[in-house]
């Protein structure tokens, strides 16, 4: 036998445990089919406590079920104590079955009531729980009961005893069902003792009763835990249904109310608005009670965003949001409607006071300065109201006249609130009549041009005329152009207006010298058309008139609504040969910035600085200043408004060379235009005494300013 020394010994056990301390731990054992089986079988006799939504439907079901269990079990009963009355002893046939029918008797009446109590999850549990309490003591009840009567009577009544046990038995296990646990649980307390008692009698009748009964009751089993599993199944997935359709409605509600807000104000939006003013109207028309619609505009927005950028504007917004929803309360309801507007719908029976107060309110809450970066932005708004029922009956009728007091209200008196009066409604009505006029009048017939000189102050000549529009209504006599341009844009045909125009114009001045112009007024709707344009381009090259001979005149105003597509339409006209004007100058923060992108050929200066140029201080410095700003550029300067002597005299003065004006002339028809160049040239120093002497006896002393 083979030996190892002490060190040999000592490194291989060493080697061995050092093996052991490596090798992983084995894992925990898995639980047996056994254990798992008997689990699920324990599981089969417990209550839904950690469900309380199944177990209220369990219970629910077993309220309605229960009550017929009780009948069949009082029946039953009954009818087992009549056939043993004379042959059992009174325990049996008077005593203890008195106990049992009674307490079913209260049980079926708790039942029956309990189908219109609503419980708590806990008293639900409990009510279960009781009710498994008391089917172990009833099913144990009965079943001795009965087993005990078995011994007394003849074949026939133990033969009723059997199919008592038997059907009874039936009956309640499927009135428990939707309770799996009370089922099984009864399934037991019945059959075990039931199975047990005729087993042991030896009889071959009974036993095979007995087996009989063990396969239904087997049946029933099955039947009962698959019933039971289909319950809680449907049960669970009603429940699942049911959450999806609370997170669908959820969601439904969340993209409702994202689409009924403002996102940047947190503010109802213009949406929401005109859902909640048809919503007071309905109100208002049953209870006859008087609201206010309100639309408030920003004056100083559009300041704030030119100069600090729409960023800027956007935190603005946001702070004025702010300040109105601290105003929000029930009867006040404000929302913003887009950009710097914003709308409120004010419901009070003292309507008048109310709306006050609430331009009050407004006031003051927008007196503090916002805070845009680092600055303090001033600001103030504009509000037109319109009240229910004096300015509308229906929802668009308010908005309409509001929107009309608001904009009354910022053209007339910026800043103030407006209420829609009846004054207003006869303007409006006045305009519903122009509108339909407008839309409905001969163009050709009804629209003519007048004309009015633009004189060299050098030369005591034509340099051009000036093309006005002038409309003779045969329904409303004659409509300025103040008034019908303003028509023409409501009714977006100032394309067909000014296409007409023109062309009468270019008719009046291929009769001209070749050496006057003709001067013609473009807005911004003429400007912002590619269809217009291309119109205008089509009348001018079949006028038969030069386009250097034609000069197009825009305002600030009209650059101001998209300063890039009118660029590309003046430089368009610029490129045919047309000449380009910026007229109206002065009156707009922006001017040099136009002079410096526009391809410009001459400046008219407003009428606004020739007003007080006799009194002011400032005007003669500012026309200075325009004209020799025109004289570095190359540009051309015409002085508009000229209307007396001693302001033509400043302007000849300052070193004006073009003016423009009822001194001058005012607008004639076609038919006097060469009666207004023979005049002005006969006023021409050194003109003949003769002509000068007969154009005295037709013309105005007004009119003579040149000599």
């Amino acid at each position: 036998m083979e030996t190892h020394t002490g060190w040999e010994r000592s490194g291989l056990t060493d080697r061995l445990d050092t093996a052991l301390r490596r090798r992983p731990a084995p894992p925990a054992a898995a639980p047996s089919r056994l254990q798992s089986w008997f689990a699920s079988v324990i599981g089969n006799f417990t209550l839904p406590s950690t469900d309380p939504e199944l177990a209220a439907s369990q219970l629910a079901a077993l309220a309605r079920q229960l009550p017929l269990l009780y009948v069949v079990l009082l029946v039953n009963g009954f009818s087992l104590v009549v056939t043993h009355l004379h042959k059992a002893p009174a325990l049996l046939v008077f005593f203890m079955p008195a106990v049992l029918l009674l307490v079913s008797v209260a049980r079926l009446i708790f039942w029956w009531q309990s189908l219109r109590l609503p419980l708590a999850p806990l008293q639900t549990l409990r009510r279960l729980r009781m009710m498994m309490v008391l089917t172990a003591l009833l099913g144990t009840a009965f079943t001795l009961w009965s087993l005990s009567l078995f011994p007394y009577g003849n074949v026939y009544d133990r033969c009723q005893v059997v199919f008592y046990m038997g059907l009874t038995a039936v009956n309640c296990i499927f009135c428990l069902m939707h309770v799996r646990a009370a089922a099984l649980m009864l399934t037991l307390i019945v059959m075990v003792p039931f199975s047990l008692f005729f087993l042991a009698t030896g009889n071959p009748v009974l036993i095979a009763i007995t087996l009989n009964m063990l396969s239904v009751a087997c049946g029933m089993v099955f039947m009962v835990l698959r019933n039971s599993r289909d319950f809680d199944a449907l049960i669970r997935s009603r429940r699942e249904l049911i959450n999806r359709q609370r997170e669908t409605q959820r969601l439904s509600d969340e993209n409702l109310r994202l689409a009924n807000l403002d996102s940047l104000s947190g503010l109802p939006n213009r949406r929401r608005f005109f859902q909640k003013l048809e919503e007071t109207m309905l109100l208002a028309e049953r209870a006859a009670r008087p609201f206010a619609v309100a639309l408030l505009d920003l004056d100083r927005f559009k300041t704030v965003n030119d100069i600090y950028g729409h960023a800027a504007g956007d935190r603005l917004l946001v702070q004025v949001g702010l300040r109105f929803k601290q105003i929000s309360r029930d009867g006040l309801f404000i929302a913003r409607l887009g950009g710097d507007e914003f709308g409120a719908i004010l419901v009070d029976d003292a309507i008048a006071g109310a709306v006050e107060c609430f331009g009050a309110q407004v006031r003051d809450l927008l007196e503090g300065p916002c805070v845009v970066g680092d600055r303090l932005a001033p600001i103030a708004c504009s509000i037109g109201v319109a009240l229910y029922p004096q300015a509308g009956t229906t929802a668009a009728e308010l908005f309409e006249r509001a929107d009309y007091a608001l904009y009354h209200g910022k053209q007339n008196r910026k800043g103030a609130m407006i209420v829609f009066s009846d004054e207003h409604e006869t303007v409006i009505r006045s305009m519903a009549r122009m509108d339909q006029a407008f839309r409905s009048a001969e163009m050709e017939t009804e629209f003519w041009v007048a004309f009015q000189p633009v004189v060299d102050l050098s030369t005591h000549s034509v340099l051009a005329f000036e093309a006005l529009a002038r409309w003779a209504s045969p329904e409303l006599g004659p409509i300025g152009p103040d008034v019908f341009i303003a028509v023409a844009e409501r009714a977006q045909m100032t394309g067909q207006l000014t296409t007409t125009l023109l062309r009468k114009a270019l008719a009046a001045a291929r009769l001209w010298p070749p050496e006057i112009g003709l001067c013609f007024n473009l807005s911004a709707q003429d400007l912002m058309s590619a269809e217009t344009m291309a119109a205008l381009h089509g009348v001018l090259q079949a006028s038969g008139v030069a386009p250097a001979r034609i000069e197009f005149e825009v305002t600030e105003t009209a650059l101001m609504q998209d300063f890039d597509q009118a660029a590309a339409a003046l430089d368009a006209l610029h490129g045919i040969g047309a000449r380009v004007s910026l007229d109206d100058f002065g009156t707009g923060f922006s001017s040099l910035g136009y002079v410096n992108r526009l391809p410009l050929d001459k400046i008219k200066i407003d009428r606004s600085f020739v007003t007080d140029i006799e009194r002011s201080r400032t005007a003669p410095g500012i026309i200075r200043a325009i004209i020799g700003l025109c004289d570095t550029l190359k540009l051309a300067c015409v002085v508009e408004g000229v209307e007396t002597q001693a302001q033509l005299d400043a302007l000849r003065a300052l070193g004006c060379r073009f003016v423009q004006g009822y001194l001058i002339s005012r607008p004639v028809p076609e038919d006097a235009i060469a009666q207004v160049i023979e005049r002005i040239a006969d006023a021409r120093p050194g003109a003949e005494p003769a002509r000068r002497a007969n154009d005295s006896a037709k013309i105005s002393p007004e009119r003579i300013f040149l000599s």
